[in-house]
């Protein structure tokens, strides 16, 4: 099969982004599929076999298509990715007869796509954020910031609408969260559900004690802190400000925050001078060497008001990292609550945060157990290749239909 896959970006740093490499490698490596890459930026290329030359392809090969970008804020750079890389097929097809099979893409990246993997459903997050995007009581130079996250959060609904709803377009759901979400909202029925995996050859509680010592001296944590790790961009529907909320009801204990992330630190810095948590917070750039961060933490906290899947959250657990999850998150189906894992019903409500993470420093047995817990569930229902073989099935699916209606 010849796949186009359209991404703006591909690197392991990202959730969605690191899924799909994931899946590309398998593609390629495993079913020897050709894949038409068509992204602004591919991280780590190397690792995916990939370059430009258009002279040469053999079958298992992938062709990274460059996209032009542009600089601005991200509302304008989507809307650019939006109408460039429909012409840069576009001249593809006309000219060099670069005609994929099918189209495949993570979330909303083009008006053709025939299969779509659903990692966020605007709709449902909106409603969960729309209080915090008012502009009653927030300082003046603080506007644009709201005014622009509403405006792509509209855009975004507008998409999800004209596309979620043609039944041509094939939907893939990465949890049952987000394909009920799409059912109520949308009226689609016929979604796949195939949650992301993780390579536990990679994530997993040897790997993570063995570089726990050099890991915490690394970021300075002595051994009697304890450290909550939160990962994820979009830090504000992650539960950030929940989370440090949470930590200034424990100022009694030695609990230390790692946040790391992409996002603005520098939003979040009167709430931390507000609640004196200037000590207590270390922010991170994301690094490929992201088993640093687990092997420095204690827990893993995913308070999210709204999120699909939260690949952090499953990559703690096969750990052993006691974690976390809200409700809301979908990675939060697979936690047996106060097994191999905690619920957080409420991740509005920092009591609710504070009084589990209080529980566990206080108990490292049952921080144990749990942790040993979560590793164990990981390895039964989180792998690649099952999200892969069944991510192939829906593809092939597709394209046997799209052949039978030709």
């Amino acid at each position: 099969m010849r796949l186009a896959v359209v991404s703006p970006f591909l690197d392991r740093q990202h959730g969605t982004e690191h899924c799909l490499i994931e899946q590309l490698e398998r593609f390629i490596n495993t079913y020897h599929w050709t894949v038409e890459l068509y992204s602004q930026r591919v991280g780590w290329i190397d690792d995916l076999n990939c370059c430009e030359d258009q002279a040469k392809m053999p079958r298992d090969f992938l062709r990274w298509h460059k996209v032009s970008e542009i600089p601005g804020p991200h509302l304008v750079k989507y809307l650019w990715w939006l109408f460039a890389n429909q012409l840069r097929r576009w001249q593809d097809r006309q000219l060099n007869r670069v005609c994929p099979d099918l189209v495949y893409s993570p979330g909303i990246n083009c008006f053709d796509a025939d299969v779509i993997v659903v990692h966020v459903v605007f709709h449902a997050l909106y409603e969960r954020v729309r209080a915090q995007l008012t502009l009653h009581g927030i300082p003046l130079r603080n506007w644009p910031r709201v005014i622009h996250r509403k405006l792509y959060y509209r855009l975004a609904m507008l998409l999800e609408r004209k596309i979620y709803q043609d039944p041509r377009v094939r939907l893939i759901a990465v949890s049952s969260l987000v394909a009920r979400r799409l059912k109520t909202i949308f009226g689609r029925s016929d979604v796949v559900v195939i949650p992301n995996g993780v390579d536990t050859t990679r994530f997993n509680p040897e790997v993570c004690q063995a570089r726990r010592h050099e890991s915490r001296e690394f970021f300075h944590f002595r051994e009697q802190e304890f450290v909550i790790l939160l990962i994820g961009n979009d830090w504000k529907n992650k539960g950030l400000e929940v989370l440090l909320q949470a930590l200034a009801m424990l100022k009694h204990l030695p609990v230390y925050g790692l946040i790391v992330g992409s996002d603005d630190a520098y939003a979040y810095r009167n709430v931390i001078e507000q609640f004196g948590l200037q000590q207590r917070i270390r922010f991170e750039e994301p690094s490929r060497d992201v088993m640093r961060f687990y092997a420095a933490a204690d827990l893993y906290a995913g308070p999210s008001l709204e999120d699909a899947f939260n690949l952090p959250i499953v990559e703690a657990m096969a750990c052993g990292l006691p974690v976390i999850a809200s409700i809301h998150a979908g990675a939060s189906e697979n936690i047996q609550d106060g097994e191999s894992g905690f619920l957080l019903h409420d991740p509005g409500d920092p009591s609710e945060l504070a009084q589990l993470v209080s529980r566990l420093v206080g108990d490292l047995t049952l921080r144990t157990h749990v942790g040993a817990a979560a590793g164990r569930s990981v390895k039964q229902y989180c792998d690649w290749d099952s999200n892969v073989s069944k991510t192939l099935d829906s593809l092939e699916t597709t394209l046997r239909d799209r052949t039978s209606c030709a």
